[in-house]
């Protein structure tokens, strides 16, 4: 994808992002993005586009992979960062079922290795924490906030998970904000921009009828009407 189309899908916030897809792509309409609540750690910064790197996380036990093999996983999973298609976007399964989050993989450290290695944030259904010394402009999207990262480790990366309710595989197109995070199929990404436009203008009639003095149903019902007649 180019630079030019990355640029115009980092304009349109989430939300925006969703009801273009409710257009171009209708049967995406009731699924594709998280359902579940996730704590923005910094709702200042612009919305990110970039490619999904998945991994699957534990953290209220030790891991059964120790020594040697431990070391090995923990430097294929890097490696596994760094290859691929940049910028990226990190998505993290918390599998410790009602014991998600009871370890942060990301903190201070992971922000920044992630960050040095092309990611631009992270969602995840896991905890994070460090939260004012996470790396400049590295976005969080997480379950919750805590103070320990327990006995947290990768289990498995590279494969499909299930991050809030939204499945994601290696390689997706992830659009996410303080909002919440939502995939792209890459077949109608170009068609987005137009197609956010075209709702951006209707909703506008509709807004500005709604501040005018005097507004009411019949004023409502003609910004309807008009706000139906732009294409």
């Amino acid at each position: 994808m180019d630079e030019a189309l990355f640029k115009a899908l980092r304009a349109l916030d989430t939300p925006t992002i969703c009801n273009a897809l409710e257009v171009v792509a209708p049967e995406r309409r009731g699924y594709g993005y998280t359902v579940e609540p996730l704590v923005c750690t910094k709702p200042g910064l612009p919305p990110m586009v970039g490619y999904a790197r998945t991994a699957s996380i534990r953290a209220a036990h030790p891991s059964d992979v120790r020594g040697k093999a431990a070391r090995e996983l923990s430097d294929s999973y890097y490696a596994y960062i760094d290859a691929g298609p940049k910028p990226a976007i990190i998505l993290i399964q918390d599998l410790d079922g009602p014991l998600r989050g009871y370890g942060a993989f990301w903190g201070e450290v992971n922000s920044n290795i992630h960050k040095g290695l092309g990611c631009l944030g992270l969602v995840t259904d896991g905890s994070v924490r460090d939260i004012p010394d996470n790396a400049e402009g590295f976005q969080m999207l997480a379950n919750r906030i805590g103070p320990s990262h327990a006995y947290v480790h990768v289990v498995d990366f590279g494969r499909g998970i299930t991050v809030a309710g939204m499945r994601v595989v290696d390689g997706d197109l992830i659009h996410a904000d303080q909002h919440g995070a939502v995939v792209i199929p890459v077949a109608v990404a170009d068609k987005l921009p137009d197609a956010a436009a075209k709702i951006q203008r209707s909703e506008r009639v509709i807004i500005s009828a709604a501040k005018e003095a005097g507004f009411n149903i019949e004023r409502l019902r003609k910004a309807w009407g008009d706000a139906a007649e732009i294409h």
